[in-house]
């Protein structure tokens, strides 16, 4: 007698994985940027991703940059090199860091005595878990302190110490942290792929 057997989901590569946690990256820090006023909402335009309406920014020169960052970003994920990614951003005129959005990168430990394959997460519920992230980006200007004041950016990369990195373009710097007895703290959610797990949380100066 024949027998069928359920068609069974590929696990998602590491270039694959990569490539997606990359993309993630893009479109939360244009989220970012665009919900806090860093820049102009002029400068920014519609477009779908994740079965939804996202903004991305259309200045050439934050594309550009943002775009060199991704791509040190996809290097250092498809070697595992790097840990954690930080979007601070800062007061023009004091410098002081107001907020500190920080992504930690983690590699899911796939069960090593396991008898059975593990099933493969479907990007459908990756997909999913992304929009809920960006979602909840977008709903936290109900809670954050307005900003009222220019502010500019920066992106800190905490890379392994084997990490290869390029000295014209990444310099070892300050962690722009805010002071313990002013910061307050927001665990975002989480998502992850068959490779990869990112944890956001958000951190904001409260001077009351």
């Amino acid at each position: 007698m024949a027998t069928s057997q359920a068609p069974t989901r590929q696990a998602i590569t590491l270039k694959g994985s990569t490539n997606l946690v990359t993309e993630f990256f893009k479109y939360a820090a244009n989220t970012i940027l665009f919900q806090r006023g860093v820049y102009p909402s002029d400068d920014f335009h519609m477009v779908k991703k994740y079965g939804q309406t996202v903004l991305v920014t259309q200045d050439l020169a934050l594309e550009n940059y943002l775009d060199r960052i991704l791509k040190q970003l996809n290097k250092w994920l498809l070697t595992g090199s790097v840990t954690q990614l930080v979007l601070a951003i800062i007061s023009k005129d004091t410098r002081l860091p107001l907020e500190r959005w920080v992504f930690d990168v983690n590699l899911v430990e796939q069960p090593a005595d396991s008898a059975e394959p593990t099933l493969a997460k479907p990007e459908s519920e990756i997909q999913a878990e992304i929009r809920y992230i960006l979602k909840q980006i977008v709903s936290t200007v109900t809670f954050l302190p307005i900003i009222d004041t220019p502010t500019v950016f920066n992106i800190l990369a905490y890379t392994h110490d084997s990490a290869d990195v390029p000295a014209d373009e990444w310099v070892d710097t300050d962690p722009l942290a805010i002071e313990a007895s002013k910061s307050q703290q927001v665990k975002l959610r989480s998502f992850s792929t068959d490779v990869h797990r990112i944890e956001a949380m958000v951190a904001y100066r409260y001077e009351g």
